[in-house]
């Protein structure tokens, strides 16, 4: 199985260099909201002196932080799979021996991260010494406490992405439903604004959603924001949708594959 996906590596890595000009557009995608959110809550931060208790210096550290665990938990399976429900090229993945979501689909998002990383790096970089942030409260022990919540956050998002994903089977509006659940998304993962800035209600809710793991949990566990017994909650929280999702996904798309069909398939 290793060789398997060591195959799938070599083929999607070569593959994600032939697409350089869209490499660049993810980037800038990904780049921009979060400068733009940081600019503005540094501006209001500065003037205020601080906001709800959240200092200029706290802004730059948690919106530098979201660029890399951004990165790392995000997924972008819709746009790998979706089309081939659509135009029925999935039925030759479903010919090979292996699971064509489980492995071709895992593995292109894994090396599409690792290109995008590179190029993210040195942009980082060069932020990090416009805003000179404060990284004086992380630790190594909260680095290391924080990456077994992002590698739970992008499993689950990615269980999640590919079962939205699989919709496809059913109807054409997949896109347009993916748009309303990226949209809770930046709602309830504090990736539009921390989310102790958020109303109290939209708070509360968070804490029983998966999508605080997928960004704001992990950047929190970092900054050394969060007592145990709270990081302890949002990772029961977080395997519960991690089971929930891997149960969901494997119900759709079993029901999906037999409904499923294409000329020649």
């Amino acid at each position: 199985m290793l060789n398997i996906y060591r195959r799938f590596w070599q083929v999607n890595w070569a593959e994600q260099w032939q697409y350089r000009a869209n490499l660049m557009m993810y980037l800038l995608y990904w780049l921009v909201s979060p400068v733009v959110y940081l600019a503005v809550w540094i501006t209001i931060a500065n003037s205020q002196g601080s906001v709800n208790g959240l200092t200029a210096n706290d802004f730059v550290t948690y919106y530098l932080t979201l660029l890399i665990i951004d990165q790392l938990t995000s997924e972008i399976t819709i746009h790998i799979l979706a089309y081939k429900i659509q135009d029925g090229t999935l039925s030759g993945d479903l010919l090979r021996p292996v699971h064509p979501i489980l492995t071709g689909t895992l593995v292109y998002n894994l090396a599409f991260k690792a290109l995008t990383f590179m190029v993210l790096i040195p942009v980082w970089v060069v932020l990090f010494f416009l805003f000179r942030p404060d990284y004086s409260a992380v630790t190594l022990g909260s680095v290391l406490l924080a990456l077994p919540a992002v590698a739970l956050a992008f499993a689950t998002s990615f269980l999640m992405g590919a079962t939205l994903t699989c919709v496809a089977f059913w109807t054409t509006r997949v896109y347009a439903i993916n748009e309303f659940y990226y949209a809770l998304v930046v709602l309830f993962s504090g990736q539009f604004v921390p989310l102790q800035l958020m109303p109290p209600i939209v708070q509360q809710i968070a804490q029983f959603l998966p999508f605080q793991l997928f960004r704001y949990v992990p950047i929190e566990i970092i900054l050394n924001h969060l007592p145990p017994q709270v990081i302890l909650r949002d990772y029961a929280v977080g395997l519960v949708w991690f089971v929930v999702a891997l149960i969901a996904f494997n119900l759709v798309w079993r029901e999906g594959v037999k409904r499923f069909s294409a000329v020649g398939a």
